[in-house]
């Protein structure tokens, strides 16, 4: 299996500062830095070794990556390695210079929360009172400087109902992108466990999400990959033929994008499949990143299906779903165990196999 996976998505945690306080936030991000942070130089040979063996997008985050002072160095470091860089953002420290830099240096698409439908609400979630309208200002100086902007919301019981009106807002604003995040309980999240919105509704954001595909914005479930099951099922009932471009397992491989095409470095070297399943494949003060991602024990049993647990072990649809890893192992601290917040139920155990 080795040699088979590229990473196409590698999530770069730049710092664990943030001006925010966020219920959710799985770096549990704090206004102050960890002194054993990567630094600048740390950071570029990361870089550096990436962009020699492999070239996924790049994305730097945080905390919040607009308070290190380096990230406008860093951004056209790895630029200049011939990456495709975009940040993720709250949006608030954005204005028309910072806009205008980051489009300079390389930056192709920033990611900015939008969390509810109204600026309290928002601001209740995110910790800090002007949050909504702050982050709405930021979109404008992106707007201006012609920098590509996409909007990520994660879903609550807080906000299930105003997902449309939220989606809605997202066309309006002028967004590349509507990124949907199920809230995985990490970090600060495991205090707002209660928040997480049953099976059968993180089912039925699922379906909606299939409904309006074409409606207008790029829309994409993230930390759902059983949107894959849905969207393969309706799509046959639809009548629409899903061609693979790409040959073998690896094209094959889908919904759970850990450790298969996705990497999460953190801000102190850590490489874990993402940033929500707090497991470590090594670290890059002591391993290069390319050795990692080929031989770390943790990535190579990610990408092993047929050692799936329960249900998803016995599902037709593990090899381009595969389940929440994360969520698996926050319910049974094993991250191979069956995908707690999937309502489907595989005919290998209903024994309607046809």
């Amino acid at each position: 299996m080795k040699g088979q996976f590229s990473p196409r998505l590698i999530a770069f945690e730049l710092t664990g500062s943030c001006n925010l306080q966020c219920k959710h936030c799985r770096a549990s991000a704090s206004k102050e830095m960890d002194p054993d942070e990567l630094t600048t130089l740390e950071v570029k040979n990361v870089i550096d070794n990436i962009a020699l063996f492999f070239k996924p997008i790049l994305i730097l985050t945080g905390g919040e990556p607009l308070l290190r002072d380096d990230i406008f160095e860093i951004v056209e470091h790895a630029t200049k390695k011939g990456l495709r860089v975009v940040l993720g953002t709250n949006g608030t420290l954005l204005n028309n210079k910072v806009a205008e830099k980051l489009t300079k240096v390389g930056v192709k698409r920033v990611s900015i929360s939008i969390d509810c439908a109204f600026a309290e609400d928002h601001d209740e979630f995110r910790g800090v009172e002007g949050a909504y309208n702050d982050s709405l200002k930021g979109i404008s100086a992106c707007k201006k400087a012609g920098l590509e902007f996409q909007i990520n919301t994660t879903v609550t019981r807080h906000n299930f109902y105003d997902l449309k009106k939220i989606n809605s807002q997202t066309k309006e604003l002028g967004a590349a992108a509507h990124h949907i995040f199920l809230l995985v309980p990490t970090g600060r999240g495991k205090g707002i466990a209660e928040e997480e919105i049953s099976p059968d509704k993180y089912e039925s954001v699922l379906n909606w999400m299939y409904d309006v595909k074409d409606d207008g914005v790029n829309m994409k479930a993230t930390c759902a990959p059983h949107f894959v099951r849905i969207f393969h099922k309706r799509s046959k009932a639809d009548g629409i033929k899903l061609a693979h471009k790409k040959k073998g397992m690896h094209a094959m491989m889908g919904g759970c994008m850990g450790g298969t095409t996705f990497a999460f470095i953190s801000r102190k070297g850590d490489v874990d499949p993402c940033g929500y399943l707090p497991l470590h494949a090594g670290n890059i003060r002591e391993k290069p990143f390319n050795e990692i991602w080929e031989s770390g024990n943790l990535f190579l049993n990610l990408r092993n299906r047929d050692e799936l647990k329960g249900k998803c072990g016995a599902c037709e649809y593990k090899i381009i779903c595969g389940g929440c890893r994360a969520r698996a192992y926050a319910k049974y601290n094993d991250y191979m165990d069956e995908e707690p917040y999937c309502v489907y139920t595989p005919p290998k155990l209903t024994g309607n196999e046809s």
